[in-house]
């Protein structure tokens, strides 16, 4: 069994920027929607959107991924109770309960199936963590690739994000405190994102909304958009993310 102390919430020094620069509103000024585009080149994405910063959905980055079929509640617990946590895993080791009574990813894990699984009249829940166990993210990529319009990009493999749970819950609007962009994909479920310009660019800039569905992926500098997610109606709600540069 994993240990419970070593995935602690931070939010203060992660999803947090109190005493950040002010930015300059070029990113945001004149984007009105979150364009949705497939087949896009490796170059097309980087000019258009990832340097300008400006948010996109790829629709067909993840048709071939394993992880669209095999990633379920019942896969990450078997997983993760596989593995104790290394020492390596302890200084980045994040767990976010949102609005639940977890504790640790461990609590997550010990719920009743009928729970993990949404069933009628049962509470319903919501939590991401990122995967600071090294043998356990290499099973988990197995499942999953770079998307192909990253390119010759790096990809922080060893820090990959995942959130899972059901309809009505989501990350409150916030700004991160990380070191680049990143992609989330959406492996079940859908998820209503809102993003918006920072308070010196309400005047120049909108806010934006756009609903990821299954299969597709979201792109977006979440240092600058200020962003809430809300899961839609439906089947469970299941992502996996990472930062690229």
């Amino acid at each position: 069994m994993f240990h419970t102390s070593e995935c602690l919430i931070d939010i203060s020094s992660y999803t947090s920027k109190v005493f950040r620069e002010p930015e300059n509103c070029d990113f945001c000024t004149n984007v009105s929607t979150v364009d949705k585009l497939s087949k896009i080149s490796p170059i097309n994405f980087y000019e258009h959107y990832q340097k300008p910063a400006r948010p996109l959905i790829v629709t067909d980055a993840i048709e071939h991924w394993p992880a669209s079929k095999t990633f379920e509640y019942k896969f990450f617990k078997e997983l993760y109770e596989n593995f104790k946590f290394d020492g390596s895993s302890k200084k980045n080791c994040q767990f976010f309960p949102y609005k639940t009574n977890f504790k640790s990813l461990s609590e997550v894990f010990q719920i009743s199936e009928k729970r993990a699984n949404l069933a009628a009249g049962e509470k319903s829940w919501y939590v991401g963590w990122n995967n600071c166990n090294d043998k356990a993210g290499k099973i988990l990529r197995q499942y999953y690739s770079k998307p192909y319009f990253l390119g010759n990009r790096t990809e922080n493999i060893a820090m990959s994000w995942i959130f899972m749970g059901g309809p009505g819950h989501g990350a409150q609007m916030h700004v991160d405190n990380v070191y680049y962009p990143s992609w989330q994909a959406q492996l079940r479920g859908r998820k209503l994102w809102i993003l918006a310009p920072p308070p010196e660019c309400w005047n120049s800039c909108q806010k934006l909304e756009a609903e990821v569905k299954t299969g597709e992926t979201i792109v977006v500098d979440t240092n600058r958009w200020y962003h809430q997610t809300i899961v839609l109606p439906g089947e469970i709600s299941i992502t996996i993310g990472s930062e690229f540069d």
